[in-house]
């Protein structure tokens, strides 16, 4: 069968079997390998793809059921041959042992840190819940995830509109009063003149 996948951003045409899982096309078929296959049952997240968004076990989709649909795999994470923050996170805090959940550890973190489908006051731990770390690596994974938290949030958040510009305080200095008097009628002028001078000779 005939399919069109978009994978990262770039346009695929694979003839394939309708029910070949979504996994084995990534892997043998694009020669995209870095998504990994862990228990083969949708249950450790090794797997882990984005479709339409939403965060999928590979090997549990059929590749019909992708055709014509948006896939982010974990090779799409990296920003014109750079590691992204979030991996180079996973870097810095040693979050990566065997290194077979970390594709999709870091597929469910970035599906988490962009907000996508994440429930509200959802913490990262919960977010990852269905992805399993047979190494026990957990500490290092949240510690990586939590430091990416604060910017995500930022990136996330609608930008304040400017406020507008306050005129300028009215000054009452000499000159100014000066000014306002020159602008009034002569006769409201001789009144305040007038004023001014009994005000004084009163003091």
């Amino acid at each position: 069968m005939n399919l069109s996948l978009r994978v990262n951003g770039r346009e695929y045409a694979v003839d394939v079997p309708p029910m070949k899982r979504l996994l084995d096309v990534l892997r043998e078929d694009l020669r995209l390998t870095g998504t990994k296959e862990g228990c083969g049952e949708g249950e450790c997240g090794a797997c882990s793809v984005l479709l339409d968004g939403e965060l999928v076990n590979s090997c549990l989709v059929p590749a019909v059921q992708a055709d014509g649909a948006e896939i982010s795999t974990v090779e799409g994470l990296s920003e014109k041959g750079a590691l992204s923050p979030l991996q180079r996170s996973f870097l810095k805090h040693n979050a990566a042992q065997c290194g077979v959940c970390s594709p999709g550890m870091l597929v469910a973190a970035r599906w988490f840190l962009d907000g996508e489908g994440r429930l509200p006051g959802e913490s990262a731990r919960e977010a990852l819940a269905g992805n399993i770390c047979r190494c026990t690596g957990y500490a290092a994974i949240l510690d990586a995830v939590s430091e990416q938290e604060k910017p995500a949030r930022r990136a996330r958040r609608p930008a304040k509109p400017k406020p507008m510009p306050k005129k300028p305080a009215r000054r009452s200095t000499r000159r100014a009063v000066a000014a306002r008097q020159a602008r009034k009628p002569a006769t409201a002028r001789r009144s305040v003149n007038a004023t001014s001078r009994k005000s004084r000779r009163s003091r």
